[in-house]
């Protein structure tokens, strides 16, 4: 549900900004929160929080303490981090798009940051209690908060809309309104769970050093992590809308990536971690390579159809209002790079929690750091050769890097950190069956070519077409044996 609105709400923005200067303010702005948001909460905070947390949990020691101190710590941290960025918002802005110095984006992003950077403080804190949920087995609250966030905005865009007021200003407003509101049903989630969170001074206590020596590797990865898009976006600066074309792109190949990927992965560190704590090695493999297996299955095919019909994807989901059909083609070539990385982009996530599950946050980083110096070296070199979406193909051979060395590193954990022979028998079968849908799906796109032109009619031939994807890849999977249709809803029952 959250991808589905979050989606809404990206096309909507689309439709009412185009891809003009207020638009490319608007996602540099947004970025903004959302890159410190991940460094230090979703990424770095929550890698090393979720595991000890999960463990107090598990072994019935003082969870509600743990947790108190690492809020009051953190809290201390977004506090002042806000504080900083509000008065240095200029300096941030150059440096994650330098190319709009001078130009009109420049100063409306500055404008737009400084509304939007409080909200880093209600979403991380809002992270933090999302991880104690999730390691206490309570996934739903935790999942609906990016819901009502995308919910509040879409009402906020259409009332705006429709009173004929700043639409643009009306949806930076709301950010961080949406950003309490997601703290407070969280906190609220929290206290019917039954953990109390105290408001207490921030303590440097044994724990809280363990935590912090857990997390700063933690925040490094995430550091690389949010260099990688920063050296992007500063690339895409330089070229005309390149911004906004990237940024569409990534929405796009971020729904399949967040339905499936994030989420197989947001269950599986908590569940790891409560298995190695049980010493229950066993347990521990064939959850990771049942989360592998479902990853994948859904996975695979939705990569293999962003490669082949992009165009109709884009067009029909992106193409009104202010966004136009060369909006269309740039943005739908940017997603066919995307969903050639998809794959890897998934499998990070189900590799990453082998490691944070054992608080070894020292190697992931270390891979990222070669990842990032993957990924700078072609965005920088290609661009000057090959335009504005050099940083796609950039991303998306880093991400592959990054889950080979994963792979590789996981080794070390002995057979329990491996995928096992049911899953190595699969993978190649669901491949297969993926090509079968895409040739299916190419042939269908063409036929149905006429019919995704029609400005009423284009809507149902694209529901049509991914109909007839669905419908050949799960008959193509079935015969070929990359997986039976009755585990599929087993794994989706247990998981809801």
């Amino acid at each position: 549900m959250s991808r589905v609105f979050g989606f809404v709400r990206d096309a909507m923005i689309l439709a009412y900004l185009g891809t003009g200067p207020m638009y490319q303010a608007y996602v540099v702005a947004f970025r903004l929160p959302n890159m410190f948001r991940r460094f230090f909460a979703e990424g770095a905070f929550n890698m090393a929080f979720i595991p000890m947390f999960s463990k107090k949990v598990e072994g019935g020691e003082d969870a509600d303490g743990f947790a108190s101190d690492a809020f009051a710590g953190l809290a201390t941290v977004l506090i002042g981090l806000t504080v900083l960025a509000l008065a240095a918002m200029p300096w941030l802005i150059y440096a994650l798009a330098s190319g709009f110095a001078g130009k009109a984006q420049f100063a409306l992003s500055v404008e737009f940051g400084r509304i939007v950077f409080p909200y880093i403080l209600f979403i991380s804190l809002a992270a933090l209690l999302s991880g104690m949920l999730n390691a206490s087995g309570r996934f739903a609250a935790a999942a609906a908060a990016p819901v009502l966030l995308n919910v509040m905005l879409i009402v906020a865009m259409a009332l705006a809309a429709y009173a004929g007021v700043d639409v643009a200003r009306t949806l930076i407003w709301t950010i961080p309104i949406a950003g309490i509101a997601q703290f407070a049903l969280l906190w609220v989630a929290v206290k019917r769970a039954g953990f109390t969170i105290r408001i207490t001074r921030p303590r440097l206590t044994p724990e809280m050093r363990n935590l912090v020596r857990v997390a700063v590797p933690a925040a490094l990865a995430g550091g690389v992590v949010q260099i990688n898009l920063l050296v992007g976006q500063q690339v895409a600066s330089y070229f005309d809308k390149a911004v906004s074309w990237l940024f569409a792109a990534d929405r796009l190949y971020q729904l399949p990536l967040g339905v499936v990927g994030i989420a197989v992965g947001v269950v599986l560190l908590p569940d790891l971690s409560r298995r190695l704590k049980a010493q229950d090695d066993s347990g521990a493999k064939t959850a990771l390579s049942r989360a592998g297996e479902i990853a994948l299955a859904l996975t695979i095919p939705s990569a293999v159809a962003l490669m082949v019909i992009p165009l109709p994807l884009v067009s029909v989901l992106f193409e009104r209002g202010a966004a136009t059909a060369q909006d269309s083609a740039a943005i739908a070539l940017a997603v066919a790079i995307y969903g050639l990385g998809l794959p890897a982009f998934v499998l990070q996530k189900i590799l990453q929690p082998v490691f944070f599950a054992r608080e070894d946050t020292k190697r992931p980083f270390q891979y990222a750091v070669v990842a990032m110096v993957v990924n700078a070296v072609l965005a920088i070199g290609l661009a000057p050769v090959i335009g504005w979406f050099a940083p796609a193909i950039a991303t998306t051979l880093a991400a592959w890097v990054m889950v080979a060395q994963l792979h590789i590193g996981a080794r070390i954990y002995g057979d329990v950190a491996r995928f096992d022979a049911r899953f190595a028998s699969r993978i190649w079968r669901m491949v297969a069956a993926s090509l079968v849908m895409g040739v299916i799906l190419w042939i269908s796109a063409n036929a149905l070519a006429p019919f995704l032109g029609m400005p009423w009619w284009r809507a149902l031939a694209l529901a049509v077409l991914v109909l007839i994807g669905m419908v050949s890849y799960f008959a193509a999977g079935q015969v070929l044996g990359a997986f039976r249709l009755a585990e599929l809803k087993a794994a989706l029952r247990r998981s809801g």
